[in-house]
């Protein structure tokens, strides 16, 4: 049984975590992308995220979905995409129904990446939409994180530049953790009891 919901003060309490495993940045098609997209498409399960970088003001001008990061359990890929944009071997990961691809608020994710290339997306899992069948109520995925596994992650590089020339270490372990709690979320879901959230615990 998962707590309905988590207080900031608990989620302080918890442990910090991070991607454990290895991170691998792709700016470019080559080989480490045929690597990438080699050993991604082994993997029955991904983590998903995307990230952007942050406008602050009405004149300033988004690029769009700068980062794709797709994690298995001992590998997280970082594609950055205004460099190698959305290659059809990455594309047809993501439509592919027999790989799920385990994210939050993954609508608005896809749809960033639709404008990069055209895909038809298969096997997305949106943690928002389930956990209300193990009796979670909280949504954000530092607190789903905080009730699922009992532990803490880092929102610290979240408005940082994803446009920037190099990733600093911060922001590679951000963005390949973000991903990762995901997959391992849904794994423990998967292993764990439902107890779903009556309309009065929901409302």
């Amino acid at each position: 049984m998962f707590a309905s919901s988590i207080t900031p003060e608990e989620i302080a309490a918890l442990q910090l975590a991070s991607f454990p495993g290895e991170i691998v940045v792709i700016d470019a098609e080559g080989e480490a992308f045929d690597k990438a997209v080699a050993y991604l498409k082994k993997q029955k399960v991904l983590g998903f995220d995307t990230e952007t970088r942050p406008t602050f003001t009405p004149e300033q001008h988004s690029n769009g979905t700068a980062l794709l990061q797709l994690s298995g359990s001992g590998k997280a890929f970082l594609f950055r995409l205004q460099k190698c944009g959305l290659p059809r071997p990455l594309a047809s990961i993501l439509a592919n129904p027999a790989i799920l691809k385990v994210g939050a608020a993954t609508l608005d994710d896809v749809k960033g990446l639709q404008k990069i290339a055209k895909f038809a997306p298969k096997g997305f899992v949106d943690l928002q939409n389930q956990v209300w069948e193990w009796g979670i109520r909280d949504k954000s995925v530092k607190k789903m994180t905080a009730i699922i596994l009992g532990v803490k992650i880092s929102k610290a590089q979240q408005l940082s530049n994803w446009e920037a020339e190099k990733l600093s270490e911060s922001q590679q372990k951000y963005a390949a953790t973000d991903a990762w709690v995901c997959r391992e979320m849904y794994l423990k879901l998967q292993a764990s009891e439902k107890n779903p959230l009556t309309p009065e615990k929901n409302g």
